[in-house]
């Protein structure tokens, strides 16, 4: 099967200038500059098939948005092969446009003082899609996306909720292969979220749309996609499926202790289990302690046995931990998979 996305050794590099101290420095600075070159995405490589659909995260200043604005055409790369549905983004960029879709969390493709519906039918004849076709297609994604009510507003009325729904119809409008969501949920609500989602996975089976996401939110990722790609410091770092990821870094659990006493500090908790492998965080109360174990029964055993016996419990809750947790570990671990 050939690959819609296809990126070799690309790499993007800027040059970041450095002003000299004191006022001979500023003059020197007229006639020349001290500048190095600073390398944003790294020789970085990966494949991605027809209708995948692929968690593309990192810290931020990873190299993400950095790489995304060179597989949708934005940027021109210092090296390396990148195609995008059979084509090269940046120099065959009219006819590429056509065939995927871009939703920027922070950056609007709708007019802000026009109807949604004007919106529409401008790009509709941007894209050059038929009347047919877009009532085809647009009828479902209208209703699927519940949209339909706001068509006659302009976008400067919307919520960020109801301006998000807005902007993944626009850039489906043209039913592209390919779509590209950067921070697509960002401030919105649990409800308006869970619409997004199951939208993106209809649209998924019933188009085989392909969907590169980029996203903070992890419940994303884990709601949408098997696969993630992991990126540090301009390098990937981590290619696979997610499931493999929670097993290879995974293997722990996680014990939510509730306290009757308010007064419960690390240093208590860490006397009382002095000879266990445990770790404690605060939850988000006072009395609420995690700790996070080995995923060894006689370790969670010995460990509540021995928080019970020394401390009034009211509540307890155990739980795998969570990948949002385990990103964080291998950031701060520096742990790099091949």
């Amino acid at each position: 099967m050939e690959n819609i996305i296809h990126v070799e050794q690309l790499r993007k590099e800027f040059k970041s200038y450095s002003s000299r101290s004191g006022l001979k420095g500023a003059f020197r600075d007229l006639f020349t500059r001290n500048y190095k070159i600073m390398p944003a995405v790294n020789d970085i490589s990966f494949q991605v098939q027809p209708g995948e659909m692929v968690g593309y995260i990192g810290e931020n200043g990873a190299g993400k948005s950095t790489s995304i604005k060179m597989l949708t055409g934005i940027l021109t790369p210092t090296s390396g092969m990148v195609s995008v549905n059979g084509m090269n983004p940046h120099k065959e960029r009219e006819r590429f446009v056509q065939t995927i879709g871009v939703v920027f969390g922070q950056r609007s493709q709708l007019w802000w003082d026009i109807a949604v519906q004007e919106s529409f039918r401008l790009l509709k004849k941007v894209y050059n899609v038929s009347d047919q076709a877009y009532k085809d297609h647009m009828e479902h994604v209208i209703e699927s996306l519940d949209i339909g009510p706001l068509l006659d507003k302009p976008v400067r009325k919307l919520s960020l909720g109801q301006r998000m729904r807005c902007e993944l119809a626009a850039a489906l409008l043209h039913n592209p292969t390919l779509l590209f969501l950067d921070e697509p949920t960002i401030g919105l609500d649990v409800l308006v979220k869970l619409k997004i989602r199951n939208f993106l996975k209809e649209m998924n089976e019933r188009y085989n749309t392909t969907i590169l996401l980029t996203t903070h939110d992890l419940s994303d990722i884990e709601a949408l996609c098997d696969r993630v790609i992991m990126l540090d410091e301009g390098s990937v770092i981590y290619d696979g499926k997610l499931a493999q990821l929670r097993s290879n870094w995974g293997e722990g659990k996680q014990i939510q202790f509730q306290f009757a006493d308010s007064n419960i500090t690390e240093l208590k908790l860490s006397m009382v289990c002095n000879e266990l492998p445990v770790e404690w965080v605060q939850g988000n109360r006072n009395n609420i302690w995690i700790a996070s174990v080995k995923n060894d029964e006689s370790v969670i055993s010995a460990l509540i046995g021995k928080v019970v016996a020394a401390h009034k419990i009211t509540d307890i809750k155990i739980q795998e931990i969570t990948t949002e947790e385990i990103i964080r570990n291998i950031y701060e671990e520096g742990i790099v998979y091949g």
